[in-house]
């Protein structure tokens, strides 16, 4: 037989309560001394403001001016030759900055580092595609989608947005619904 379970109040008692997933936080380890990762945090020293290992990658946190001294070193002293991606995620609301990462790859010891740091609005971050010419599209992107300025970039236009559009669509403030600019585009009234 069933366990009795009273009745009352059902509608109300599923509206109050929580209902949204929480994701779980990712748990954060020490770097271990005499690891790959604590060699590479020790070159990096005065440049790490937070260092700890996550899914079994090295997360460093550094200052936003030091971007491209900070992967120059990665590349040419600790062996992390490919930057396979870099982007930016919009924390505005609740900050007042950007979050932008490079995820940094390290074939010789199967390693792979995520570099963070943090950009207020309106200032501008250095490109690094003289290192990595892989990052010539993605800082591109960084600028069409969030608005972030790249310094000494070669090519610092619109990548997937027409030239002539108004705002940068990843923006958290930017309408669901499109803008006033977007109604005359042919790809909407399809």
């Amino acid at each position: 037989m069933r366990k009795y379970t009273p009745k009352d109040n059902v509608q109300g008692k599923a509206y109050y309560n929580d209902r949204y997933w929480v994701a779980p936080r990712v748990p954060r380890e020490e770097v271990e001394a005499g690891s790959h990762f604590a060699e590479v945090v020790k070159i990096l020293a005065k440049l790490v403001k937070e260092s700890y290992i996550e899914l079994g990658q090295l997360v460093v946190h550094i200052d936003a001016t030091e971007n491209f001294k900070v992967l120059k070193m990665l590349k040419e002293k600790c062996g992390y030759k490919q930057c396979s991606e870099l982007s930016a995620v919009d924390y505005l609301a609740q900050d007042g900055e950007f979050e932008l990462f490079y995820q940094m790859m390290n074939y010789d010891e199967a390693k792979r580092t995520r570099v963070v740091c943090r950009l207020k609005e309106g200032e501008a971050i250095e490109s690094v595609e003289p290192l990595f010419k892989s990052a010539n599209f993605a800082e591109r992107e960084m600028y069409d989608m969030f608005g972030i300025k790249v310094n000494n970039h070669p090519y610092l236009k619109r990548i997937i947005m027409p030239d002539d559009w108004e705002g940068h669509p990843l923006l958290k403030t930017y309408p669901l619904h499109g803008d006033e600019f977007a109604s005359w585009y042919e790809v909407d009234k399809i």
